[in-house]
């Protein structure tokens, strides 16, 4: 991997959790083991604790954080997938009305959560989605009727013209949508507050630095570190983009792109203010999205991943501040202070995937965010802790959603992902999004 896309990442350098867990080296029994300590490993672990199910034991091959949820833009978005209609001939109709009922609950969990456990999670309120031509208008136009007909309380506005600039201070869009019910979130002190209620709370154990080595399946999983064993009656791999194969089963059904950050010098309230006068988070509704966020240290946050080519800059803090300055002129003499990246586990509907083994029904998986983890993960976790503890209407629903297998993901990838976001964006244009 390419150093720069592993450097040191604005929410590493801001933590405000100092959690450190050991390396397994022991033999465990527990009632459930979870593989990958990154949303879907702590969101599940917190839900199942939540339910009374607490011998549970993490295992992370790195650090808490390593992959996307410590690498992402920290958006709180609405919605669970790119576009949900692309999954309607599976669910029907009134399983889509479900869907997309469950997609506006991300917010409002994270929410809840962080008051629930007191986690110090620099959360703040305000969103924006931004479009800059006609069609772009006529989206937003009709987002804005599904956004209030899931949640008609919630402070939610179309802008347009000038006055677009009483939400967002840039000219590179003529239109958006103010969303009150989103916003931002420093996500690795999200994803440690929760891992530090998962295990001081509930008990549950987490160890890091910890790579699984092999996996045996049975009515009694086992599974083999290099220096200790978990059995376990329930398993759950949460890897996402660092799956690598350990499990060849739903390793084919995604395929990793890349996506880059950088975070600006510290700014003044003024221009602070200048740039978000809501203090929130932003994004444009092109298929492969730009999006940035201010934080509570008065700092920009961009990022964005190549639309239409697949590769890795070479220069991570030029490739991103170019794309800065085409939204934001006025920052040109501004210092970039970090910038990083990191893979994202794609589908091929771009719609997260849950389920359990096809021959192991003790075996369950969550992966293929597609780019959007952070507030869909939350949804993601809670239907899938109901599917492994007493079942659900709704983890039926979400788990029978075909996967399918992307060939050639490994010897071909930058081929395939090149051509993928070209057809993306080429229907992004017919369905009002380019």
């Amino acid at each position: 991997m390419n150093n720069q896309v592993e450097s040191l990442t604005y929410y590493a350098a801001t933590k405000k959790y100092d959690l450190r867990f050991p390396t397994l080296k022991e033999d465990l029994d527990v009632d459930v083991v979870i593989i990958g300590g990154g949303f879907s490993g702590i969101h599940t672990a917190l839900e199942l604790c939540e339910k009374g199910v607490t011998n549970i034991a993490i295992l992370e091959g790195r650090h808490l954080g390593y992959g996307g949820s410590g690498r992402n833009g920290g958006q709180v978005m609405a919605g669970i997938g790119h576009d949900i209609d692309a999954i309607k001939k599976y669910v029907g109709p009134e399983g889509l009305e479900t869907i997309f009922k469950l997609s506006n609950m991300g917010a409002g969990i994270m929410r809840d959560r962080i008051a629930k456990y007191d986690i110090d999670a620099d959360f703040c309120r305000g969103y924006a989605y931004l479009g800059s031509n006609k069609r772009q208008e006529k989206t937003l136009r009709s987002w804005l009727k599904d956004f209030k007909s899931v949640d008609p309380e919630e402070e939610i506005e179309f802008y347009s013209g000038s006055e677009l600039k009483q939400i967002i201070g840039s000219d590179a869009y003529t239109c958006g949508i103010k969303h009150m019910g989103g916003g931002h979130v420093h996500s690795l002190n999200l994803l440690l507050g929760e891992a530090k209620a998962v295990s001081e709370i509930y008990g549950a154990k987490i160890f890091e630095n910890s790579q699984v080595l092999n996996v045996e399946y049975g009515n009694t999983i086992k599974v083999r570190t290099a220096m200790g064993t978990v059995k376990a009656q329930k398993m759950l791999w949460a890897c996402d983009s660092f799956l690598n194969g350990l499990e060849p089963t739903i390793y084919p059904k995604t395929i990793n792109t890349y996506a880059y950050q950088l975070m600006t010098e510290e700014l003044p309230d003024e221009l602070i203010e200048q740039i978000s006068p809501i203090r929130g988070a932003y994004s444009d509704i092109r298929p492969v999205i730009d999006y940035y966020r201010v934080t509570n240290e008065n700092r920009l946050l961009f990022g964005s991943s190549t639309h239409f080519l697949e590769y890795i800059p070479s220069d991570l803090k030029a490739w991103n501040r170019n794309l800065m300055l085409k939204v934001f002129p006025y920052l040109k003499d501004v210092k970039i202070e970090l910038a990083w990246g990191g893979p994202m586990a794609c589908s091929a509907n771009l719609f997260p995937q849950i389920g359990s083994l096809p021959q192991h029904k003790n075996v369950f998986y969550a992966q293929g965010y597609s780019g959007f983890g952070v507030t869909p993960s939350q949804i993601v976790c809670k239907v899938l802790a109901e599917g492994m503890v007493e079942g659900s209407h709704r983890y039926d629903l979400m788990s029978s959603i075909p996967h399918a297998n992307i060939i050639g993901k490994d010897s071909m990838r930058n081929v395939i992902v090149s051509l993928a976001k070209i057809m993306h964006q080429t229907s992004g244009y017919w369905q009002g999004r380019r």
